[in-house]
Order: structure tokens, then sequence, then C-alpha cells
């Protein structure tokens, strides 16, 4: 069985490709920048060189693929729904001409709704185009990630993380290497078909306000959520260098989510997962925090 995934380097990406090799396969991995791939995993993928926006370069890096891997790349233009529109359209292009017969992507909780949830669009859309490829294909609807607390660590060390949320609102959170735990057993696997859609939502919902409380624990170092306005929250993404419209899609992930949503999977036992918040603090922030003396700056 020939398996391929984009984003071999990333946050959920990495963890599908050593999967993939524990279990005996050696898969062929997309990659816009190889030197990001780890090296020791080197001699155990097939590595094709290709941007995910060219469509003829992408049909002929899955030909022959069984099973596909979908994580859409980190949008960096002005315009990140028009991003997310291109890749999908390249990719779904290339499944449909290359015969792939599965594809597993990594979509996110709130695509249901198709618009009105700024990025999360984006995914709504390549949701929509890869349904309309003829493979098999399952959405997986991911929640907030832990990864996602990465960029606001010198807010962590500040002692507080600014947000738009009701900061007593409950969401899905969960570690990435959880979505690749989902994700790997359907690409091994040659028994399905159809479209299917399955929700990762973490082991449990959690407020900002208790996930903060968490971190704190796990880290040695208090941090609470302050709620700003939604305006606020724009001075400050425009303030760190963002366009309008990249600002909408980061703001609308938040006020898309924000008044009466509820995710169209339930929590039981086939949409939670293991890693605890407090574990993946404990082992990636506190060091991060430690570094610094865990003072604020």
């Amino acid at each position: 069985m020939t398996i391929a995934t984009t984003a071999p380097s990333g946050n959920v990406g990495r963890h599908v490709v050593r999967d993939l090799v524990r279990a005996g396969v050696r898969p062929r991995v997309l990659a816009h920048r190889p030197g990001s791939l780890n090296p020791a995993l080197r001699d155990h993928v097939d590595l094709r060189v290709v941007d995910l926006a060219d469509e003829a370069a992408v049909e002929e890096s899955v030909r022959g693929v069984e099973a596909l891997f979908v994580t859409v790349p980190a949008v960096m233009s002005d315009d990140p729904l028009a991003d997310y529109a291109r890749f999908g359209a390249s990719i779904a292009a290339a499944v449909s001409r290359s015969g792939v017969a599965r594809v597993v992507l990594q979509s996110s909780v709130g695509a249901e709704l198709r618009h009105g949830a700024g990025e999360i669009d984006g995914l709504a859309r390549v949701e929509e185009l890869l349904d309309g490829t003829g493979a098999a294909v399952l959405h997986l609807r991911c929640g907030f990630f832990f990864t996602n607390l990465l960029p606001q660590i010198d807010q962590l060390r500040a002692g507080e993380v600014p947000v738009v949320l009701p900061t007593d609102q409950p969401m899905a959170w969960l570690a990435p290497v959880d979505i690749a735990r989902v994700a790997t057993p359907w690409l091994l696997r040659a028994d399905w078909s159809g479209r299917h859609v399955r929700a990762v939502h973490g082991p449990e919902d959690l407020s900002w306000d208790e996930a903060l409380t968490i971190v704190g624990r796990a880290t040695g170092h208090p941090v609470r959520a302050r709620r700003v306005t939604d305006e606020e929250m724009r001075a400050m993404l425009a303030g760190a260098g963002m366009s309008a419209k990249q600002v909408d899609a980061m703001l609308g992930m938040s006020t898309g989510l924000r008044d009466g949503f509820v995710p169209e999977q339930a929590r039981d036992v086939t949409t939670t997962t293991p890693t605890t918040l407090a574990a993946w603090s404990y082992a990636v922030l506190r060091p991060l925090l430690a570094a610094d003396g865990g003072r604020p700056r």
C-alpha cells in the first residue's frame, strides 16, 4: 500500500509520518520545505518536493497513491480564504486525476457551518472540494490545538492571555499527536468508502479559565484569561502586522463559534482522545517558561 502525506513537518503531519514508519510503511511525503523534515526520517520516506498550489506537480506526486493525508499548509498571504481555495482546488484536482482512493483531511470543528467562522471557512471549502473528487473522504473535525498556546508564550510569561470568547465558555482542546493517532489507522485501512466525518475533541472540554488554571499548575507559572472586546483584539492583531483579511480570518475562528455554536458531533468514546493539557503543558510549556526563569518580561 502506498500512503502519502502533506505537511510532513507540521504539528500533526510529523506524527503521521512517524506512525506510518512504525507500522512498516514507507510513506511518500510531499514537502514544500524539505529541510524541515526530521533528518532521522529521511531514509524511511519517499520525499517529493512539491508546492501544493502546483496542480500538475501534486498530481504527479500522488500518482499511484492509495491513501492521502491532507493538511492545508500554513497560510502566508494577505488573503487566507483565497489561499485555502487555491490549495484545495489543486489537491482536489490532483486526487481526481490520479485516482487516489481514500483521503483523510485535517479539518476543524466549525467547518460544518460552511460560512461565518473566519479561517475555518477555508477548511470548509476544502471539504467541499474533496467531496467532489470521487475518492472516499474522512474529514477530521479537530478542536483547539494545545500548540496554539506556543505563539502566546510571551502572554503566558506575563501571566495573562487576552481572549474574545467568554472565559467560562467550554470548547474542545486537544494535542496534535492525538489527531495522528486517529488519522493513521484510517490511512492504513482499505475497507472503507464514501464520506465520513469524525470529530477529534481531546480528553475534555475546557473553558479558557479552566485551561489556563491547568497550565499554571503544570508549569508552576500562574496565568489567567482576560476577556477583551472584538475591537481590542482586532487592534492587537493588526498591530502585530496582520492584514485586514488576515485579522478577519483569525478573529472569525473565535467569534463564529461563540454564540450558541454546538459541534456537529457530540463528545463520546469515538471523538475523545487521551492526551491531557496538564501532561502536554508539563512536557512542552514548562521548559519554555523555565528557560526564561518563568518571569514576566
